[in-house]
């Protein structure tokens, strides 16, 4: 995906010329506009908590697919291990934050985290769908706890992946794996104590 820094505010009435409007309907709560480093999707009016702005929408590809594209590959949000969705507009012009005022719930659905007010930058944090071992991104999203560059939902401080997950905007699939890597760890013998016997140290496990 693109990635952008915030513009100065502009609005939803702007001419054809300024922003680029993703549809002729009235009521859609984004528009598209220029930005500093390609385009981005802004609030078209007060967006609050909760609620949906768009869903993001494409053919499902598989991880080989994204590298056959060379630098397209950052155009895909990851979905599973070995799936991709091939973003379209407007979905794959939402760019990234690590303050992010969205996220992505139920895989498909970019809901507003807090209250956007019309005119701002949407963005969410690509992070919360990355857990590939291969793709990173330089980021300038000028936040002041800004990481610099943008890797895996696993590589994110521990508070950071919390936060996310109390939210609901990490996606399914790397939920999975936390769980199934969770319930490895618990089946695994742990040393639980250490006892001093006639034949020297003895570890007592809990299984």
């Amino acid at each position: 995906m693109n990635h952008t820094s915030l513009p100065q505010p502009v609005t939803a009435t702007t001419s054809p010329s300024g922003p680029v409007q993703a549809g002729s309907a009235g009521d859609l709560p984004y528009y598209i506009s220029q930005c500093e480093f390609g385009l981005g999707v802004f609030a078209a009016r007060d967006i609050v908590f909760g609620e949906v702005i768009l869903e993001f929408t494409g053919p499902v590809i598989d991880f080989a697919e994204t590298k056959r594209r060379g630098p397209k590959e950052c155009m895909a949000i990851q979905i599973g291990p070995d799936r991709y969705l091939d973003t379209r507009p407007p979905g794959v012009l939402v760019n990234h934050s690590c303050n992010p005022n969205a996220g992505i719930r139920q895989d498909r659905c970019l809901v507003a985290l807090r209250t956007i007010r019309a005119g701002q930058e949407i963005r969410y944090d690509y992070s919360t769908t990355m857990e590939e071992h291969s793709f990173t991104m330089e980021c300038r999203c000028g936040s002041p706890v800004c990481r610099k560059v943008v890797r895996d939902f696993s590589t994110l401080p521990w508070l950071t992946q919390a936060h996310y997950i109390s939210q609901g905007v990490v996606m399914s699939f790397i939920l999975e794996k936390m769980r199934a890597g969770h319930a490895r760890r618990n089946r695994r013998p742990v040393a639980k104590t250490l006892r001093i016997g006639s034949n020297g140290l003895q570890t007592a496990w809990s299984v």
